[in-house]
């Protein structure tokens, strides 16, 4: 006699078909996703995440929105996948946006999914990961999804500085949808997928008249060389999910945890040759900053931020002796290395970043100054450069400083010279630390020699050599104090382990106040 089947039974299977009717049951919607080079919602976070490690809420929360085009359409979920998740064996909280969905568009439930998910985040101090791929607010309920929006932002202020936040790009990401992500610490966008704007180009067509496609106006590549809003561009969502899994490898919990350590497997006391021969002689010829990063930190690795945009800067995150560390270079390959508007404001953004997640900073020096010209002039580099400035000055974390080469002028205290505290500042013997180069000194200061002599070409090599060998060199600063050794660049590595061991153990307590005003 068959087995009665019992209620509850009944209703197990119940909830078993409409978990499944919830995450599986829009099939055209995937095939569109497929047909667009996209993955859906959930499959994205199921390649980002540790394999089985997804648990989802909210699954079957859905609009509550009456009378509308979208009233009669009440799909689970409501176009965003939440929860929390594994990463590396670590906890992370997250969100992706399901563009078959009403386009991924935010409303009122939508929004309060993933402020729940971000409340989470903030509540047991673990990342959060947001996965983007939406049309912006839903019109069909109006207010509503603005103050949605708004709730959002206000939880990415609430969190900055306390976890790290990290938005992924897998779409559109328009209107008031931007805003978040570019409050969130680090951008990543995947060429031909991924595309940021406050307004589309039909709407620029028509209030400016100007013909541009969603790729020029807003594309993965435009934000990651021109605008500076995205920090990682990817071929495609695989690479794009390796670089936020590599990323995280460097970045603590939150700003009470020490970063990841990894039992270090590269020698503390190697010493490098190829560092003593990497200057060249003459000091107007370029050299790539990036082999000097690799050969001191660990294992050559180094995860460069902005790789594509204000390219006369460095920064990026290694190791060195197994600490994670914050890595600020001057880059003598892009414009000698000199400091505009732009690399000013993505190296001080870097610097705080680590300064607020306790990622020690190693700086590397060789800047002629900043950038000179009326556009850097108009476009503000005094207010802009000081954001660098106030950056390095505020940080209380380990900085350590090694001056390559040239050091001139107020670009030598900005690059976190001892002046505004760093904890330890070295110079390799062809470091050139002075108010400004050799040449524009002799032609300031010697002018009337220069224009009394009878051969000027002859005299003014003659002065450029003479003020070079008395001022062009790392001693005086090394003898008032100003730098703490001159040393030989093969030992790099050896010094500023042995710097950052003594550094790590620094009191960070600052004075009392409720913020500084930077100069934005």
């Amino acid at each position: 006699m068959p087995r009665k089947v019992k209620a509850n039974e009944l209703k197990i299977n119940r909830l078993r078909q409409r978990r499944y009717e919830a995450a599986f049951g829009d099939a055209e919607g995937y095939e569109r996703q497929r047909a667009k080079g996209k993955l859906s919602a959930r499959e994205r976070i199921q390649r980002l995440v540790d394999r089985n490690s997804f648990t989802e809420l909210d699954l079957f929360a859905t609009h509550r929105a009456e009378g509308l085009e979208t009233g009669s359409r009440r799909v689970a979920g409501d176009g965003v996948v939440t929860g929390f998740a594994k990463i590396d064996g670590r906890d992370v909280l997250l969100f992706s946006h399901d563009a078959t969905v009403f386009g991924g568009s935010l409303g009122e439930v939508f929004a309060e999914k993933v402020c729940k998910v971000m409340d989470l985040a903030l509540r047991n101090r673990v990342p959060l990961i947001g996965i983007n791929d939406s049309g912006g607010a839903r019109i069909q309920e109006g207010v509503v999804s603005l103050a949605g929006y708004a709730e959002i932002f206000w939880r990415n202020v609430e969190s900055s500085g306390v976890i790290p936040q990290l938005s992924l790009i897998l779409g559109p990401c328009t209107g008031g949808a931007v805003y978040s992500p570019a409050m969130t610490d680090f951008v990543f966008m995947v060429h031909d997928v991924g595309y940021m704007f406050i307004t589309g180009p039909e709407v620029v067509r028509v209030t400016t008249g100007e013909e541009v496609t969603f790729d020029q106006l807003g594309g993965a590549e435009v934000h990651n060389t021109r605008s500076g809003v995205a920090h990682f561009l990817a071929q495609d969502e695989q690479e794009c999910f390796e670089q936020t899994r590599r990323l995280l490898t460097f970045l603590p919990q939150n700003s009470e945890s020490p970063p990841p350590y990894r039992v270090p497997t590269d020698d503390p006391e190697r010493a490098d040759p190829g560092l003593a021969t990497i200057i060249p002689d003459d000091p107007r010829e370029p050299y790539e900053i990036r082999d000097v990063i690799r050969m001191v930190m660990d294992g050559a690795d180094f995860m460069e931020v902005q790789p594509l945009h204000a390219m006369n800067i460095v920064v990026g995150f290694a190791r060195l002796d197994g600490h994670a560390v914050g890595v600020v270079a001057n880059q003598p390959k892009v414009m000698a290395g000199a400091l505009d508007i732009d690399a000013s404001e993505k190296a001080a953004r870097f610097v705080r970043f680590c300064d607020a997640f306790n990622l020690p900073l190693v700086t590397f020096v060789d800047v002629p100054g900043f950038l000179p010209g009326t556009a850097q002039e108009h476009g503000g580099i005094i207010r802009h450069g000081s954001k660098l400035l106030y950056a390095f000055s505020e940080a209380t974390v380990p900085k350590l400083t090694v001056i390559t080469r040239k050091a001139y002028g107020g670009a030598y205290c900005v690059m976190c010279s001892k002046h505004i505290r760093a904890d330890f500042n070295v110079a390799w013997p062809t470091a050139e630390i002075a108010v400004m180069g050799p040449e524009g000194a002799v032609n300031i200061v010697y002018r009337r020699e220069l224009d009394a002599a009878k051969d000027r070409a002859a005299k003014r090599a003659e002065l450029v050599r003479d003020y070079s060998e008395r001022f062009a060199n790392p001693y005086i600063a090394a003898e008032r104090g100003y730098i703490d050794d001159v040393i030989e660049p093969g030992r790099t590595r050896a010094v500023l382990i042995r710097a950052l061991r003594e550094a790590r153990g620094k009191d960070r307590r600052r004075a009392p106040r409720w913020h500084g005003n930077i100069p934005l």
